[in-house]
This record gives structure tokens, sequence and C-alpha cells, in this order.
């Protein structure tokens, strides 16, 4: 091993103290990331601050359909996680793992595989089994817990909800003005998600990942949390009240009405999923929570009063992602100089890259882009006019330089606040509380991820 026992305990607690000690409050960390790209941009693309100023400015409610989206698949999934059924069925799926480091293992599982599924949907399912988990063993690191659910968003990239492997497989004119016309054919799925070295890749990071986490688990010295962090709701009746005698009442406690509007959603998906056969979007897996939420709750009224207990949690997400968009904006804003931030990044990339070294090196711009641009469709919009462009003279496969980007964006995620917002809320934690753990997971996918890479390359 390269690690002892001891060296190994002691990495974990310095990542742990380092992130405790110099990672500020989310918003805080949106605010100096703004800070810090508005000080680059200016030299390096030669752009006034008036120039930077309005790229900010312009780019911070470009993200408002996005946000709402975010906010609504976090309120949306933690309202039916609140249905009685659903808790029940979430609490004896909690009660599988006989010790803490099985719990470990079994969360971080199950959170990579729904993320890869669908990642909006592991998003939300990974942190509610989580907190489940917490609540039947007393003998789990909570933090450590919420960190592994949190661990396995790293595939969701590489995943069938991908957005960059995706875009490249939807035929038409927007691919190739996308990659300024480097990319006039769709890619087909086969050749990035379900190519064998990306599914070979998926696989090692998965494990990677499960054995970390549960390495982490403490032997002894369990913090003690809160029990309010682990506290359920109270009950919501779903008994109509003997007073209920106007009309108003009846309806507000009408199973049936809840049903029909479940059954208007369900019947949308079904065309639209199965019957057109479009991909599941983020847009899908909000009408399925909402739809499930609807019937489960059995009355409209109970849902109305779930739902506003569970909007609390959506703060983070709606103060943050202006500023997030903001700096987007200064990202790929053009001044008079005609080049944007975005551009040099991928031209310093290109300027030291071989056929061999150029996905890898792709793949480290793209985790280094997305600590400011936190968005598969920002990756899109920033790399793809350079990136295909420069692999395609390089005469690398355009899959293999699609994923090295979705990858690249998936990385980082591990350490960037911004995706983990919706599980934090959830879990009632900050991101300090995780981010220790997932900094040791971000050591252990990157070596994976890199190898992955290379072997692809070569």
């Amino acid at each position: 091993m390269i690690f002892s026992g001891h060296k190994w305990s002691q990495m974990i607690k310095f990542c742990v103290r380092l992130v405790q000690r110099w990672l500020p409050e989310p918003f805080i960390f949106a605010i100096l990331l703004t800070f810090v790209a508005a000080l680059v941009a200016m030299p390096l693309c030669h752009q006034t601050p008036l120039e930077v100023i309005e790229h900010w400015g312009g780019g911070v409610w470009n993200l408002l359909a996005f946000a709402m989206q975010m906010a609504l698949v976090l309120v949306c999934g933690s309202t039916l996680a609140a249905a009685p059924v659903v808790k029940r069925a979430i609490d004896a799926m909690a009660r599988l793992p006989k010790s803490a480091p099985a719990a470990i293992a079994l969360v971080t599982v199950v959170s990579a595989l729904a993320c890869w599924l669908n990642w909006g949907f592991g998003l939300i399912v990974g942190v509610i089994f989580a907190k489940a988990i917490a609540r039947q063993r007393a003998d789990v690191d909570y933090r450590l817990l919420i960190a592994s659910a949190y661990s396995g968003f790293v595939v969701w990239h590489a995943g069938t909800s991908g957005s960059i492997p995706l875009t490249m497989a939807t035929p038409g004119e927007a691919l190739a003005m996308a990659t300024n016309g480097a990319l006039t054919d769709p890619v087909p799925l086969a050749q990035t998600i379900f190519d064998w070295h990306n599914l070979i890749t998926v696989l090692f990071v998965i494990i990677g990942i499960t054995v970390a986490n549960t390495l982490m688990h403490p032997k002894q010295g369990i913090i003690t949390i809160n029990p309010a962090l682990l506290k359920d709701d109270e009950q919501i009746s779903t008994v109509v009240p003997s007073t209920a005698n106007t009309p108003a009442q009846r309806l507000e406690h009408s199973k049936l009405l809840s049903w029909l509007v479940a059954l208007m959603l369900v019947a949308y998906l079904v065309i639209h999923l199965g019957m057109r056969g479009a991909g599941l979007d983020l847009g899908g897996v909000i009408m399925i929570f909402l739809a499930l939420g609807l019937m489960l709750h059995h009355t409209p009224v109970d849902y109305v009063r779930a739902f506003g207990k569970a909007t609390t949690g959506a703060a983070g997400i709606i103060l943050q992602f202006p500023f997030y968009a903001g700096i987007m904006g200064i990202i790929t804003g053009i001044g008079v100089s005609g080049i944007s931030l975005g551009g040099v990044m991928a031209d310093a990339c290109i300027s030291i890259s071989n056929p061999v070294t150029y996905p890898l090196l792709t793949f480290l711009c793209a985790a280094v882009l997305n600590m400011f641009v936190p968005s598969g469709g920002g990756h899109w919009a920033v790399q793809a006019p350079v990136m295909f462009t420069a692999g395609a003279n390089l005469c690398v496969d355009p899959g293999l330089t699609g994923m090295a980007i979705a990858w690249g964006d998936a990385w980082t995620n591990l350490i960037q606040p911004f995706w983990a917002l919706p599980a934090l809320a959830i879990a009632r934690l900050d991101a300090k509380d995780i981010m220790g753990y997932c900094l040791i997971d971000l050591l252990v996918t990157g070596i994976i991820i890199c190898a992955g890479l290379l072997l692809w390359a070569i």
C-alpha cells in the first residue's frame, strides 16, 4: 500500500482541517471567484474594468430558467421523500447495511449509479437515502455519509444524462455552429457514453470512491451531530377534517384533483419519452417527482404544506446562481480585443498538446474552468468552438475530446460548492462539513480518470 493506516488517517485529517479552515460559506466563495475571474480577465484579455463589469452584469440573469429547475428538483424531490409511504420504503432500505462502513459503501454505490442514470435524480435520491441511514445508525459519521452521497455525482457527465455527449449526438446546424464547423455530423453515444473506454473508467471511478469513502470512516471518535439535523418533519394529516363542508375545503382535500393532475403529467411523459423518443432531461425528472408527490401525498392541500416546508432549502440556489451566471459572462465575454478568458485558457491547453496528451490537457483545462463555470452548457459554449477544431487538427477522436471536456466538468464538482447546494440543503450541513472528504475523492478519481483518458488516446 502507498499509505500506511496511520498516514492515511493523517491525510484525511489534514484535508478535513484544511477545508474547515479555508473554505468560506458557498456564497462568499462565489463572490471571491467573481473577483478572481474579473482580475484575471483584464490583463489576459486586455479588457477594461468597464468591459468586465458589462460582461458580468450581462450574464447575471442567464441562468434564471436553470436556477428555477434546480430549485424545483430540490423542493419536489424533498416533498416526494416526505410522503409517508416513501419514508417507510427508504427507512426499510436504510436498515440493510449491518455496519457503518457498509452504510458508507452502499450510499456511495446507490448515489453513483443513480447519478449515472440521471444527475438530477441521483443528486437528490443519494442524500435522502444517506439521511435515512443516519437515522438508523448512530455509529456512522454523518458528514462522511453525506459526502459519500455527493461523491457519486462525479460520474454524472459520463452517464446517460450528460449534456455534452447528448448535445454531440443531436443532429442539426447547431452542432456545426457550436464547434465552428469541426463537427458536421452527430457523434453517436456508442462513441462517447457507451464507448468501452468510458464505461471502464466509470466502473473504476465508482469502485475508487466506494473504497476511499469506506476507508475514510473513523474507527472511533465519531463526532456527535445535532439530532435536529435528522429530525423528520411532522406528519401531515391526510384525513379530511369534519369541518370541510364548504366547496373550497372539499376541493382542497380532493384526492381526485391530485390524481388528475398527476395523470396529466404522466401522460405527457409517456408521449414525450415513449412515443417521441426524447431523452429524460431535468424537466422530466421534476415532472416525475411532482407526479409521484401529488399521488403519494393524496390531497392537494397536503402536498402544498409539504412543498412549503421544503422550499426553505432552495435559498442558496436562488441567491448564488445569478452570481455564477455573472462569472460565466466574464469567462465568455469578448471585448474590443476580440478574445475571451475561456478562449485564452483553451488556447494555452492546445499550445502544449500532442495527439496523446491532448485529451488529458483538455480534461485539466475543463476542470479548472469548471471552478468558475460549473455548468455543462457553459463548458460547451466556451470550449466547443476551440477544442473540437484543435482536436480535429491533431486527429483526435471527437468522442474522446467531448468526453474529456465532460469528465473535467464533472471532476472538480467534488470541491465546487455550487452543485452541492441541494444536497447540503437536505442534509442541513455546510459545504466545509463535507468538502474535506470530497478532496480525498478528488485525488483518487483524478488518477483514475487521467489513466482512462490516456488509455483511450493511445
